[in-house]
């Protein structure tokens, strides 16, 4: 169980712009600070605490979206979520492109393999972040307003999308690693950096890029933020650990596979989201349901996933269809079936490097429910999501309205999705 400590409420101020109304948290330069430093502060080229440079980032303009916030997420489909953070995808793009830039050529190359334009992936995990950053009351300031607040907004924001760049940066290192331990040949439908430039080197980039990440997380200079995202690293270690050496109860039990499913997969988005609401100053109870929000919706969406790799295709996919069972890798599908027909474990046990009880198996998840109830534990989660972002203190105003509804959406989506 994760221990949640306390978190005073952080006080905020507001202040009425033609844009509507902007929340901050309190920060020093409010209570004790200089004029001098207040007014550095306001200044779009001035450092922030976080990655390198603060860029102007803004969100698209939006209009006519005036929607309430719903319990089921399949009542909010209309939404586009990634809509509302393109702009600050692409910049964030581009500074993941500057972050991962390295003096060996060799080894750059590497690094950026899965940061070029084309094959950067949809970006799930920072749009989930951003969103997040927005629905907590966490506004995005407009350039041409300038004072205390506007920098403070601005500055805020700044950290939050570097959590947003450091979570994209682990998520993409353990993709590197994981294509070596599984010994993958391919991944987002072109070939792994394992398979077109060696284990070896695929390793280094995925150890660059933790450590780029550790270096741009020790800028935030927040014991606790740091302190979440350093246990993630531990948790896909351990989650990878357990995948690799687990004895025959253990691979067949639901429990120990959720477990080692939050470990590999939702512990990154959970934490991370936790680390947004910290970042603003949120309470505890807010910090803890932006927690349950990831988990839930990293949950959900490796259960489809699971789906995927028996009803999907290689070219919907971008790998090998059956590829987890291939490698003897159990999923919640083959365990609900097991359920079903308990003479399934013997074959499970045997392992599926025979290629025939890859056959035997396919056979008996046919014939079970396997892959309804895999779809219908993930929407029990994905409804835990939406659950958590409803139980979101109340918020009129129409941007933190619109991410909230987005957030939904994410969660129908990820339900919902063919690859």
């Amino acid at each position: 169980m994760l221990i949640y400590r306390g978190l005073s409420r952080i006080s905020r101020i507001s202040k009425k712009t033609p844009f509507g109304r902007r929340w901050l948290p309190s920060h020093p330069l409010l209570s004790g600070a200089s004029h001098s430093a207040a007014a550095a502060a306001a200044d779009s080229s001035v450092k922030v605490l976080g990655c390198r440079e603060a860029y102007s980032w803004s969100l698209p303009a939006l209009h006519g979206i005036r929607h309430q916030i719903h319990h089921q997420s399949s009542s909010v489909i209309e939404l586009d979520p990634f809509s509302l953070v393109a702009d600050e995808l692409s910049i964030l793009a581009k500074r993941l492109r500057s972050m991962v830039v390295a003096e060996v050529p060799k080894l750059a190359s590497a690094a950026e393999y899965f940061f070029k334009m084309g094959v950067e992936g949809k970006r799930f995990r920072p749009t989930v972040l951003l969103l997040m950053a927005t629905a907590l009351n966490v506004r995005v300031p407009e350039p041409l307003h300038d004072g205390v607040e506007d920098a403070l907004a601005t500055e805020l924001r700044t950290r939050q999308q570097c959590i947003a760049e450091i979570t994209e940066m682990i998520h993409v290192a353990s993709l590197l690693h994981d294509d070596v331990l599984d010994d993958a040949d391919t991944r987002r439908g072109i070939g792994s950096l394992n398979f077109v430039m060696g284990n070896k080197l695929a390793v280094l980039a995925g150890d660059f890029l933790l450590s780029r990440a550790c270096v741009a997380l020790a800028s935030l200079k927040n014991t606790e933020v740091v302190t979440l995202l350093a246990t993630v690293v531990e948790h896909l270690v351990t989650g990878e650990t357990m995948q690799m050496t687990t004895s025959s109860d253990q691979r067949c039990s639901m429990d120990y596979y959720m477990q080692k499913t939050y470990y590999k997969t939702a512990s990154l988005i959970s934490n991370s989201c936790k680390a947004i609401a910290l970042l603003a100053g949120q309470t505890a109870e807010v910090a803890i349901l932006a927690f349950d929000y990831g988990k839930n919706l990293g949950l959900a969406y490796q259960l489809i996933d699971d789906v995927l790799d028996f009803t999907g295709t290689s070219a919907s996919l971008g790998k090998g269809s059956l590829s987890d069972i291939r490698h003897g890798i159990i999923t919640a599908p083959i365990l609900f079936a097991m359920e079903e027909f308990p003479q399934l474990r013997t074959v499970v046990e045997q392992g599926f490097e025979d290629s025939s009880n890859v056959d035997i198996a396919l056979e008996y998840l046919g014939k079970s429910r396997g892959i309804q109830k895999t779809r219908e534990l993930a929407v029990k989660h994905a409804n835990l999501a939406a659950a958590a972002i409803d139980s979101l203190p109340e918020n009129n105003d129409e941007d933190v309205t619109k991410s909230r509804r987005a957030l939904l959406d994410l969660t129908h989506r990820v339900i919902t999705r063919n690859k």
